[in-house]
């Protein structure tokens, strides 16, 4: 009965599908007919002309669009959690050549205008110091918090009226969509951001994330970024298929609201006495003593030890509801 990650999660079979249908001679790289097909996908997805690219990884996705938007003498303002901070390991340098990270605080990895505000503020405008370039948000964040339509576009402005990038990593973006039941649109371009990733990988896909500019000039030279990263498949309508097969009939928001739905079960046994943070996606940071979780994990349930006094629970696309049931009634009887 697992509840360690939705990394861990199978691929949907409508994802599998799709690829067997790709198993045929076409063009190489990305000049495959289902390749040709992304942009048009997810302009139609967002309501806007974009640019997309498939690659085979989150941190790909995140550090190819900073590199986009960050110079290597520029900084990216980003929450101290944030993915490109804590899981990418120096990834956003390597890809920028140099880009620095500026960390903000901010509960629940979420970043706020003030924080902002005041790391701009504390940056002098001279050859000294590295100047903003960039914003990076996560949604839903590290922490499981989604971000809402308003929150994001207050971002928004203050990226727009200091002249810097928006970046949003949106690799449970599906979960967040789903739990705030907000217009794709309210919640990345219309709100300001530039270049988003959009993950597929924990919501049913194998190894196919998407890479979304809603400025398609911005997107001028990232081909030859990718190819030079190393993550231009020589195949790669396979990972065109498995993202179309997500999209077609909105496969990615169902697979996000059984997973949120199998997440906010387990949420209500918890009760607000032990939960961290609030549920808003597919993950939970429960507090619990070392003695009841070992007594979960007697019981056969796994997860991720956080640390002192806490553990970590996430939901998958393809939860078994009765395990959800049991591990609701184990921690109900803790």
């Amino acid at each position: 009965m697992r509840f360690f990650s939705d990394n861990a999660a199978p691929v949907c079979p409508q994802v599998l599908e799709a690829m067997g249908k790709a198993n045929h001679v076409d063009t190489a790289y990305d000049g495959d007919a289902l390749s040709e097909k992304l942009d048009g996908a997810f302009s139609d997805l967002f309501g806007r002309q974009v640019r997309a690219l498939w690659v085979t990884t989150g941190t790909a996705a995140n550090c190819l669009g900073l590199a986009a938007l960050c110079p290597p003498q520029g900084a990216i303002l980003c929450h101290g959690q944030a993915h490109i901070e804590v899981d990418e390991a120096g990834a956003p340098g390597f890809f920028t050549h140099g880009a620095k990270l500026i960390l903000l605080p901010g509960h629940g990895a979420k970043v706020t205008p003030e924080t902002v505000e005041q790391a701009c503020a504390r940056i002098r405008d001279d050859v000294h110091q590295v100047q903003p370039a960039a914003l990076s948000i996560t949604n839903a964040t590290e922490y499981g918090l989604s971000y809402q339509p308003d929150e994001v576009a207050a971002l928004g402005e203050i990226a727009k009226r200091r002249g810097i990038g928006f970046h949003l990593d949106g690799a449970r973006f599906a979960n967040a969509a789903a739990f705030t039941g907000a217009d794709l649109a309210d919640l990345s371009w219309r709100a300001g951001v530039d270049v988003m990733s959009f993950g597929f990988v924990k919501n049913g896909g194998m190894n196919a994330e998407a890479l979304i500019f809603f400025d398609p000039a911005k997107a001028a030279a990232v081909p030859r970024l990718r190819k030079r990263a190393g993550h231009l498949l020589s195949k790669g309508r396979y990972l065109a298929a498995q993202i179309l097969a997500m999209l077609e009939n909105d496969l990615w928001l169902a697979n996000a609201r059984a997973a949120n739905q199998a997440a906010a079960a387990l949420a209500e046994a918890c009760g607000p006495e032990r939960l961290v943070y609030p549920v808003e996606a597919n993950e939970l940071f429960v507090r619990m003593t070392s003695d009841e979780a070992a007594s979960l994990i007697g019981q056969g349930f796994d997860f991720y030890d956080w640390g002192p006094g806490e553990v970590r629970f996430v939901t998958s696309w393809n939860q078994d509801m009765a395990a959800v049931a049991k591990l609701a009634a184990a921690i109900r009887a803790l």
